[in-house]
């Protein structure tokens, strides 16, 4: 196990946002977490990632509790993100970006202005390699295609060395064929680098197509959790919610 969510709860004035979650993740697991708009999953990823406190309830990864931990702080426990948002640096080139997550991880991003054009360089190529993004390298990260800027999110996120990733709607924007493009991306970045992955979606295929553990949140709580097929078989999931997505 490398992650342990228990009774998390976190409420904005009358609304309870994330009440009473609890879930463990394995070492290694693709998983997703599903549900209407307004459940709670982005809440629940802010929560996980330290940029908000939980009210109630404990995060603990590698067995070590990091309840409270600020984001930069969980960020150097091994644990990365994307944003629902595309979350990248537009004004520099795609190379920098990745680079700047590298040198930041390392405590080097004082050095970012004088020295960093000779810092890091292979270990950036390697992961542009990865994501498909080598041959853009000097291109303005801004003035990418959607798609692949959300490539380059993952790019930057791959950057901190993370052992799990929160992936919040890394298809959001996408085309289909730049959806399934991603997917294979996912699936095969979680295989060659041993990661965890859990990440919200709202494309049911890309949902069933590659997780090995679905769970749906309904008013901020985990309605049901387990294989695709017995999420979707479930009566009560169908009812709240795969129901209004067909």
């Amino acid at each position: 196990m490398i992650l342990r969510v228990e009774k998390l709860k976190k409420t904005f004035g009358g609304l309870t946002a994330v009440n009473d979650v609890s879930f463990d993740l394995m070492e290694g697991e693709l998983s997703s977490i599903i549900g209407p708009n307004g459940a709670g999953k982005t809440t629940l990823f802010n929560l996980l990632t330290g940029h908000i406190r939980p009210d109630e309830g404990r995060i603990l990864f590698k067995e070590r509790d990091i309840t409270g931990f600020q984001p930069d702080r969980v960020c150097r426990q091994g644990i990365g993100r994307s944003f629902q948002r595309t979350n990248i640096f537009p004004k520099l080139t795609v190379f920098e970006n990745v680079q700047v997550a590298i040198l930041s991880i390392r405590r080097k991003s004082r050095s970012l202005f004088s020295t960093a054009s000779r810092m890091l360089v292979g270990e950036t190529m390697e992961i542009l390699e990865s994501i498909g993004l080598a041959e853009k390298r000097n291109v303005t990260a801004g003035l990418l295609a959607h798609g692949d800027q959300r490539l380059l999110e993952i790019g930057i996120t791959l950057g901190t060395n993370p052992e799990l990733v929160f992936l919040d709607e890394p298809t959001a924007g996408m085309s289909p064929e730049e959806s399934w493009k991603a997917v294979e991306l996912v699936q095969r970045l979680a295989r060659e680098r041993n990661l965890t992955l859990l990440f919200i979606e709202h494309d049911m295929e890309v949902v069933f197509g590659i997780s090995e553990k679905v769970r749906v949140m309904h008013l901020g709580s985990i309605l049901a959790e387990g294989t695709p097929e017995a999420v979707r078989a479930d009566e009560e999931v169908q009812r709240i919610y795969l129901a209004e997505e067909t």
